[in-house]
């Protein structure tokens, strides 16, 4: 599982693997809920903001149960409308944490991130020089 924490004060965001201990602490709890983060930083405190399961549908706070299900919806989470008036059914996933979810987004409400650039460098990816023809080199 990978947590997401987004700090308000600084306006970063840091991506951080969860270990098993982690992933225990995190089952059951659901969206808006406030979690104590000792184990990534002492006196880490955040507030469950969103997520996405494994198959990449986003959470919603309506929903409460654990499972996926087809809503329809307007606007809002996993759906932006393109005329006004249009509604469309999409697949989203249930407000609660579990064993099927893939990323917890946390907004860090207390504590000091003092260090967290050092701790959790930014991942860079290849990029094709030429696009998406796959003919270019690749950067480095």
């Amino acid at each position: 599982m990978r947590l997401t924490l987004s700090d308000p004060k600084t306006k970063k965001s840091y991506n951080v693997e969860a270990d098993e201990k982690t992933i225990l602490h995190l089952l059951g709890k659901k969206i808006k809920d406030e979690v104590d983060l000792g184990m990534i930083s002492p006196n880490l405190k955040g507030i469950i903001t969103g997520g996405s399961d494994k198959q990449g549908f986003p959470m919603h706070t309506k929903l409460d149960f654990e499972n996926s299900k087809k809503i329809l919806t307007a606007k809002g989470v996993g759906f932006r409308a393109s005329k006004k008036g249009e509604r469309r059914r999409v697949r989203v996933a249930g407000r609660f944490i579990t064993d099927k979810t893939a990323q917890v987004n946390i907004k860090l409400t207390a504590g000091d991130t003092t260090g967290f650039d050092e701790r959790f460098p930014k991942q860079k990816k290849e990029e094709d020089t030429l696009g998406a023809s796959g003919k270019g080199k690749k950067k480095k």
